[in-house]
């Protein structure tokens, strides 16, 4: 009794994941296809690395220039894919608790184009600050560094 019970388990089980796999669940027909980095290159064949979505900024360093101690200034990093599949940005983190960022939450297309919104609190700086924000994303290598530079004056 308690082997049916298992075995109709694992059927339905089956099933279930099976069909999970098949299908386009966009409903638009054929779509480009998300390719996720492995961890390291060779993993990856040589096609699977030319279709690979590519992140391309327009510049990677911003220069705030002097600010004024307790100023909030943000800049928008703009890139484009310049890739053959869909970009996905998993992540991104700031190298300082003042330093926050916002990346596009939806996959950009082959040939589309995003901002990452980076915010900059001087609260509590003095002097010369440099701070990073590394974006995460499915491409090859996975990290991009992003710098913000900055002169904090006192008022």
């Amino acid at each position: 009794m308690k082997k049916t019970h298992i075995t109709l388990i694992l059927f339905a089980l089956l099933a279930f994941f099976a069909a999970c796999g098949s299908g386009n669940s966009s409903g638009k027909g054929a779509e480009i296809s998300d390719i996720h980095n492995p961890a390291s290159p060779e993993g990856v064949s040589q096609k699977e690395n030319e279709n690979m979505p590519v992140l391309t900024f327009e510049k990677t360093t911003h220069d705030f220039g002097r600010v004024i101690q307790g100023e909030r200034l943000t800049y928008a990093f703009k890139f484009k894919n310049t890739g053959k599949s869909n970009l996905i940005i998993s992540n991104t983190s700031a190298s300082c608790g003042c330093t926050t960022s916002i990346p596009p939450k939806e996959p950009i297309r082959p040939g589309e184009s995003g901002e990452i919104k980076v915010t900059f609190d001087s609260k509590r700086k003095h002097g010369n600050v440099k701070n990073s924000v590394v974006v995460a994303a499915n491409t090859y290598p996975v990290n991009t560094v992003l710098t913000i530079t900055a002169e904090v004056i006192e008022p």
